[in-house]
């Protein structure tokens, strides 16, 4: 028999939010806080993102340097990090099993934080069929191998997807003196920064295929092109010795399904009000398992601020129900999905169409709890709702809807 190891907080993750949570956590002295990577080197993504972007305006960061900085961060305030262990499963409200250098463990803990993050959907989730050869990436292999370990990965690369994560990769393939010969999407346009795109398709001469879909992988042994389809039926084939599958971000959220959590329906992450409490007592989430996938410092905002809300509940602090929260089209999804009275941490919406300024309008039962003229974003991008209007709503009413007008 296992013999079960105590600790205050177990942090699973040690990305953005799982470390800041644990920095946040150690420096208030809540007791042993420890947090468990199943990668070697804890970091989370940023750690293999050798571009900029990360830190802050004042103090812009690589995403290694900022990996760092969280890692000393957490280590400094106090928390333990253990790297190269898995959580396999749970065997009790609070126990987890672990396997890891020492072997098989299982960790019991007074409050658990899950910050597993998020994975992009590899080749085989996307049913693209065709034989399997070797050059076939996602963002996170492409960087990983380039950044972290120095490998070589082809001359010539076809790029699926057009978000910010598709022309970070052009980014990476061109350091790796890979030659990138189109994005291709099935949507009608880009989802980055205009300039971004007007940059890569002009100064890099890298072509947009829009309304255009991978129908097949081609060659033995080594890729040597993909066949593809553009909306009006013709098929084509371009030649190349490397595809990688960009964007397509789905929540890791094997843990939180095995321990049957209530799931959202929309973001497939943990169901969380908006102190991060999940369905099960004792339990917390935060970060791009709630909703894949935001900004690294999205992630670490939520961190922090899930810290004070298992604090709290480790002080006695109930564990309400909450009032479910919903939004009408063309709004997809929000974050948190349950709200109570007392919460703070704005809302993350993500938009199905674009929205240029909207009206965005919260009622509940007839009743308008608030309206607010919000930044506007394109499809498939994100908008941030103030949560200043908590206060007003009713815990024993009926859902909370947002809506545009």
């Amino acid at each position: 028999m296992t013999a079960v190891r105590h600790v205050d907080v177990l942090v699973v993750g040690a990305g953005p939010a799982g470390l800041t949570a644990a920095a946040a956590l150690a420096a208030r002295g809540v007791g042993r806080v420890e947090v468990l990577e199943r990668q070697r080197t804890p970091g989370g993504m940023p750690r293999s993102c050798a571009h900029g972007g990360f830190g802050t305006w004042h103090r812009p960061l690589t995403g290694p340097r900022y990996a760092r900085g969280l890692v000393e961060a957490a280590a400094r305030a106090g928390a333990v990090l253990r790297t190269g262990v898995t959580a396999l499963d749970w065997t009790g409200p609070l126990d987890l099993a672990t396997v890891g250098p020492e072997g098989h463990r299982t960790i019991r803990a007074r409050a658990v934080v899950l910050a597993t993050g998020a994975r992009e959907r590899p080749r085989t989730a996307r049913l693209v069929p065709g034989t399997r050869p070797a050059g076939v990436y996602t963002t996170g292999e492409l960087q990983q191998a380039v950044h972290l370990y120095g490998q070589p990965v082809g001359t010539r690369a076809v790029i699926v997807g057009v978000e910010d994560v598709s022309y970070a990769a052009a980014g990476t393939l061109r350091r790796a003196g890979t030659a990138v010969v189109a994005l291709v999407t099935d949507l009608p346009g880009h989802r980055t920064a205009p300039a971004r795109a007007l940059d890569t398709r002009l100064r890099r001469g890298v072509p947009l295929l829009t309304g255009t879909t991978v129908t097949e992988l081609l060659g033995h042994g080594r890729l040597s092109g993909v066949r593809v389809r553009h909306h009006d039926g013709r098929t084509a084939v371009l030649p190349c010795d490397t595809v990688v599958f960009t964007g397509d971000f789905v929540p890791d959220h094997e843990l939180a399904r095995r321990g049957a959590l209530t799931l959202d329906p929309r973001t497939r992450g943990p169901a969380v009000d908006g102190a991060l409490r999940t369905s099960r007592p004792g339990v917390f989430a935060a970060g791009n398992v709630l909703h894949a996938v935001e900004r690294a410092a999205t992630a670490a905002r939520e961190g922090t601020y899930v810290a004070a809300s298992v604090a709290a509940s480790l002080a006695g602090g109930d564990w309400p129900a909450g009032v479910p929260l919903t939004v009408d089209p063309p709004l997809r999804w929000i974050t948190p999905g349950r709200v109570t009275p007392a919460d703070a941490l704005p809302y993350t919406l993500r938009t199905a169409a674009r929205l240029t300024r909207p009206l965005v309008e919260v009622g509940q039962d007839g009743r308008v709890l608030h309206r607010e003229r919000v930044h506007g974003a394109a499809a498939g991008r994100s908008l941030t709702l103030t949560a200043r209007w908590t206060v007003r709503v009713d815990p024993d009413g009926g859902p909370v809807r947002v809506r545009v007008v």
